[in-house]
This record gives C-alpha cells, sequence and structure tokens, in this order.
C-alpha cells in the first residue's frame, strides 16, 4: 500500500471535499523569501536609486527629444506611470515579505536572549548564595591573627611557668642535697 493511501485512509487525516483541477504552484518559502530580502535589501540602497534616476531621466529624455515615429510615451507619460506604479505594486508586498521574516528572525533572537538572561540570573543567584555560605564559613573558622594572638598567650603561659618549674625540677633531680 502505498504512503499517499494510507495517509489518506488514516482517521486523524481530512478528506478533501472536492478535486483540484488544476493543482496550486509550489513554491520553497524560504527561497522566495530569501529573493524577497534580497530585492528590499537592494531597494534600499543609493545604486537603486541611482539606477531608477537614470531609467526615468533616459525614459523622459527619450520620449521628448527622439524623432515622433520613434516615440513610444508622449508627454503625460502613461506608460512610464503605469511602469513605477507596477514597480511599487511588486515593491511593496515583497518589502513586507522581508520584513515578516526579520521579525520572525528578531523574536527568536529575543527567545533566545530571554532564555541567557534567565540561565545568567540562574547563576548569579547561586553564586551570591554561595559566597553568603562562605561567608558565614569564614565566620567560623580561625583568623591568622586570632592563632597569632593564641599562640604569644601560650608563649608568654609557657615562659612564665618555666623558670619555676626549673627550679622545682633541680630539687627534685636524683643526687641533689
Amino acid at each position: 500500500m502505498s504512503d499517499a493511501r494510507r495517509t489518506r485512509e488514516r482517521l486523524d487525516t481530512p478528506r478533501e471535499e472536492r478535486r483540484q483541477l488544476v493543482r496550486r504552484p509550489s513554491y520553497n518559502a524560504d527561497t522566495f523569501g530569501v529573493f524577497a530580502e534580497q530585492f528590499a535589501r537592494f531597494m534600499g540602497t543609493a545604486t537603486f536609486l541611482i539606477y531608477m534616476t537614470l531609467f526615468v531621466v533616459g525614459w523622459v529624455c527619450w520620449n521628448l527629444v527622439a524623432p515622433a515615429d520613434l516615440r513610444f510615451d508622449d508627454y503625460p507619460f502613461i506608460f512610464l506611470t503605469l511602469m513605477l506604479s507596477l514597480q511599487a505594486s511588486y515593491a511593496a508586498p515583497l518589502i513586507l515579505l522581508a520584513q515578516n521574516r526579520q521579525e520572525a528572525r528578531d523574536r527568536v533572537i529575543a527567545e533566545q536572549d530571554r532564555q541567557a538572561d534567565a540561565r545568567a540570573h540562574a547563576d548569579m543567584e547561586f553564586l551570591a548564595r554561595e559566597v553568603a555560605s562562605l561567608r558565614m564559613a569564614v565566620g567560623e573558622v580561625a583568623t591568622r591573627d586570632f592563632l597569632r594572638s593564641e599562640l604569644r598567650n601560650l608563649l608568654s603561659d609557657l615562659e612564665e611557668r618555666a623558670p619555676s618549674h626549673a627550679d622545682g625540677a633541680d630539687e627534685d633531680a636524683p643526687g641533689a642535697p
């Protein structure tokens, strides 16, 4: 059984109610979108403005200066207006499509930025808790100054006991009178 027939027989796939006499043209949306972006990007350049200006000036000059039998668009330049309108009617949807694609990219980037910010915030909170616990632990640990003072106290206690202990040791020593 072919895959197309299996797809039609599935209950979760709706059936087409009528057959199409003419198939709709198919196109790759990404390829068309890339074309629209490139077109919109080109229309926003000085090069496009220069080409368009040269085209219009050439059109007007030809139709004013050329012999009457070679002119194809007389003074009100109706055909030129039609050409510019046609160009604008195609340019506007292509520019909108390019803007929509850019908006979708911006939305994805914003979501990625939001997720990165959330991760960074969680990391900062974790590090703040760790630093606080380290501060608490350091508060319970003996510092260098505390150890030095304790050792000095012990040393002074030993020095005080040493002469009295040495005198008593001489009396208890064997062979002492």
